[in-house]
């Protein structure tokens, strides 16, 4: 990289005084809305994906997460032939506890396996997804991501679409009355994402968009999370060449993005570059997103 690298202290200074530019401008719009009363919108909570940080399906990623000082932790399903680990009761409750134990929450539930059992093409996942909305109800949490890549990858099979379709058409009342979003990740771009929304035809299908892959896909991701609005339930950052602001995520232009869509809620880390360890990684990442996406704004 040519020119001076930026110190940690150099990064996040430049990261408040943008954040304070932003806040300003957010408040000067707000004022010229005279006699309109506004609830105060909620902030940012962090989150870290629990098999970044080598935890996948494990009680102990909340402890790793409160060292880190996050505000929680996606949990995985975990991988098996037929029984996921996280349909086990007594390993739900594990985790609740250990969340607890950490003042940490749950911030959504990943079906990580999906990427290589394919819910388009396995009898399996269609019972999977079905008993994940129960299990999104025990864990105290509305959300749990679908994942579609490797194996289950949608991008040039519209076969495959067709099929993921009727599934979550059969899958989608029981979701809406638990009131469980299943939120899709996929390489998809927005516009397909939203045709597929539309052909379930049901507010419990959403997308979970992940900020470094459509941005590899070379989707314009501040476009994107606009036109998408409010069928985003829960976002991922990642960056793939580097530690957040330092690679190729302008993290302030998603802020932005989120505003404009009235976005408030999770973001969750899912890291790819660990320069220096996993959790000290985190803990600059995480430092980093405070200053773009605090906790009250």
């Amino acid at each position: 990289m040519n020119g001076r690298t930026l110190n940690r202290r150099e990064m996040l200074t430049g990261a408040a005084l943008t954040l304070a530019g932003l806040s300003l401008t957010t408040s000067c719009a707000s004022s010229g809305a005279k006699g309109t009363a506004r609830k105060k919108p909620a902030g940012f909570k962090l989150g870290v994906c629990d098999w970044t940080i080598g935890r996948t399906t494990q009680p102990e990623a909340f402890d790793v997460a409160k060292r880190i000082g996050l505000d929680g932790v996606q949990v995985d399903f975990g991988r098996a032939a037929e029984e996921l680990p996280l349909f086990n009761p007594a390993l739900q409750q594990s985790i609740l506890d250990r969340a607890a134990q950490n003042q940490l929450e749950v911030a959504s539930l990943a079906m990580g396996t999906l990427n290589d059992i394919p819910y388009k093409s396995d009898l399996r996942t269609e019972r999977w997804v079905e008993r994940a909305v129960g299990v999104c109800q025990a864990m105290k949490t509305d959300i749990v991501l679908l994942a579609f890549f490797g194996n289950g990858d949608l991008l040039d099979d519209p076969i495959g679409v067709d099929a993921t379709v009727e599934r979550l058409k059969k899958v989608a009342p029981k979701a809406e009355k638990a009131g469980v979003a299943l939120a899709i990740e996929s390489w998809l771009s927005a516009p397909r994402h939203l045709e597929i929304i539309e052909r379930v035809g049901s507010p419990a299908i959403k997308v979970y968009y992940d900020v470094g892959n459509s941005h590899l896909k070379g989707y314009d991701i501040y476009q994107e999370i606009r036109a998408l609005g409010k069928h985003i339930v829960q976002f991922h950052a990642k960056d793939y060449d580097n530690l957040y602001g330092r690679g190729s995520i302008d993290f302030v232009r998603v802020r932005e993005a989120m505003d404009d869509i009235g976005y408030r809620g999770w973001l969750v880390m899912e890291g790819t570059k660990m320069p220096l360890g996993v959790e000290e990684s985190c803990r600059y990442d995480a430092e980093y997103l405070r200053t773009i996406f605090p906790p009250k704004v």
